[in-house]
């Protein structure tokens, strides 16, 4: 019998190069910052508007009720002020729960301001411990510089590595982007970054299940949430001295890539900068899983020319992308909200009834609706294999479907085809007016009138709101 050798190897390259860029990137594109200051506001009115739904809001507060911490952090649109991990739990589901907030495509997809749980709370925990020592208070706008940063991460690891071919859900992403920057915002250093990034890999991944048919349910609207906060919750056990585990990704038999990555190595296609942000993807017109969002929009288009001939429809035909047959194609009951916004036969159906779609649309009352499934049943969906491959073509990135209505006299309407949602850098002029009119909207689900033209007045004003301490920042944004 031979020892297993034990030799301590190198740290894996790859957690090096992600310590190296959270610890010691300086962030100072203007594009970027201001697109983070979008994204922000927009992942808050996110939260704000989800506070509606009674489902996410039983998830908030203290987990074991009654629990006060002095000096803890408050929650946006709520009167909890948690520990800063539960309070990146709240915060994270929050902005995930209505599938409203930005969003990346590529070979793996997912939501990269899903880390602002984390940002927000490590940031509020760091300047009340600076601020107590005399040090100059962490600002919004080093909060727009860490979420830069977490979308990099996120997203760059996203290009070429899909997680989800081997069945791994893309929340380990956020889990490792927010434990890295979350261990710089509250002082750690390089090292200190590099192990916490170890512990987010062995961690491993949770699975998809609960994204797909027959099982889709509303975890997927917390998982976010829990990631986010389990990387804020790695930072802290490293910085109380816990060692890294430098081949947490390429240790044989043991390690990531062996274990769950059917033995293949992670890569980044491109250096960390500023990439994601500046080209992160938008929902600006309904709240649906992005790969639909096109196919809503096409939709939409069509319901003059539907709405009054619902009965006299012989099929709908789709014509999406790979990714989406993959992810939202589905027949068959659908049993719940979650299972709703993630099937792109209801998400049409609705925009083609309605002319056009909001959260309510995919709870029970609205879904009893019998059009809905009766039009559900009519519609084929096929791919073309150009929308796929300008899915992954980095000069396109697009997210095209086509729409057309075929009715049983042998009339049709016109095919109404969209290659780029209203969120994505293609349109993006077109896009922030309508995304801070959102933001508005967002305000005044939670706020009475005058403080919410207030709070919009303030928050918009990205000079002002970059300078804001971030405590001050949470201040106005907590209920009494």
């Amino acid at each position: 019998m031979t020892a297993e050798a034990n030799a301590r190897p190198d740290y894996d390259h790859l957690l090096t190069e992600i310590a190296d860029y959270a610890h010691g990137a300086v962030i100072d594109r203007e594009d970027a910052l201001r697109t983070a200051h979008l994204s922000l506001i927009d992942a808050l009115g996110c939260g704000m508007l989800a506070l509606r739904h009674p489902e996410c809001v039983k998830l908030l507060g203290p987990i074991v009720p009654g629990t006060f911490v002095p000096g803890g952090i408050p929650v946006p649109g709520t009167a909890h002020v948690l520990d800063p991990v539960k309070a990146a739990f709240d915060i994270g589901t929050m902005v995930r729960w209505l599938d409203y907030n930005d969003t990346w495509l590529a070979a793996e997809w997912g939501h990269p301001s899903d880390n602002v749980g984390a940002i927000l709370a490590a940031a509020a925990h760091a300047a009340t411990r600076r601020e107590a020592a005399g040090q100059p208070p962490l600002t919004v706008g080093d909060v727009l510089a860490a979420m830069v940063k977490a979308h990099e991460i996120q997203g760059v690891l996203a290009l070429t590595n899909s997680f989800n071919r081997v069945g791994l859900d893309h929340v380990l992403l956020v889990r490792v982007a927010s434990a890295a920057v979350a261990t710089a915002l509250l002082g750690g250093d390089r090292d200190q970054v590099r192990d916490a990034v170890s512990h987010a890999w062995l961690d491993g991944g949770a699975l998809r299940t609960y994204r797909h048919a027959p099982n889709t349910g509303p975890r997927k609207s917390w998982a976010a949430g829990d990631a986010t906060s389990r990387g804020l919750r790695l930072a802290l056990i490293v910085l109380a001295g816990e060692p890294g585990y430098p081949s947490a990704l390429s240790a044989p038999v043991w390690g990531f890539h062996d274990v769950l990555f059917d033995g293949r190595p992670l890569t980044l296609e491109r250096p960390l900068g500023s990439y994601v942000m500046e080209n992160v993807l938008f929902k600006i017109s309904f709240p649906a899983e992005f790969h639909a969002q096109t196919a809503a929009e096409a939709a939409v288009r069509l319901h003059p020319q539907v709405a009054h001939r619902i009965e006299e429809i012989d099929r709908i035909e789709i014509t999406t992308h790979e990714s989406a047959i993959r992810i939202i194609s589905k027949a068959g009951p659908l049993h719940n909200p979650a299972d709703r916004d993630h099937c792109l036969q209801y998400i049409a159906a609705i925009a083609l009834l309605r002319g056009g779609l909001t959260a309510d649309d995919y709870e029970d009352d609205v879904a009893a609706d019998p059009r809905i499934d009766m039009l559900r049943a009519k519609t084929v969906v096929r791919e073309d294999p150009r929308y796929s491959a300008d899915y992954l073509d980095p000069e396109h990135r697009s997210i095209a479907n086509a729409v057309q209505v075929f009715f049983t006299d042998d009339t049709s309407t016109e095919r109404v085809e969209v290659h780029y949602p209203l969120g994505h850098p293609a349109r993006r002029s077109e896009g922030i007016p309508l995304l801070k009119e959102k933001f508005t909207a967002n305000l005044h689900a939670v706020y009475p009138q005058r403080r919410a033209e207030q709070l919009n007045t303030l928050l918009t004003d990205y000079p002002a709101i970059t300078a804001l301490p971030v405590s001050a920042f949470l201040g106005t944004l907590a209920t009494p």
